[in-house]
């Protein structure tokens, strides 16, 4: 029985519902490309809001990157 990858993708939140769908095909590709069906892949996106992330001890949504 073949391994079922979850592939979990941790950013900040804000980007499109078209972005988010072009990350999960990307992730998606490089599996199949190595022989794992694409029904098999489950990628989750997690939504972190700037200020729920931190950086250097500092919030991001406080800092000037990104």
């Amino acid at each position: 029985m073949l391994a079922m990858p979850v592939v979990h993708i941790y950013m900040w939140a804000g980007r499109s519902s078209d972005v988010k769908e072009r990350i999960i095909e990307g992730v998606t590709k490089v599996f199949t490309e190595v022989g794992v069906p694409s029904e098999a892949v489950t990628v989750i996106i997690h939504d972190i809001p700037r200020e729920d992330w931190g950086i250097g001890g500092r919030p991001a949504s406080k800092l000037k990157i990104g």
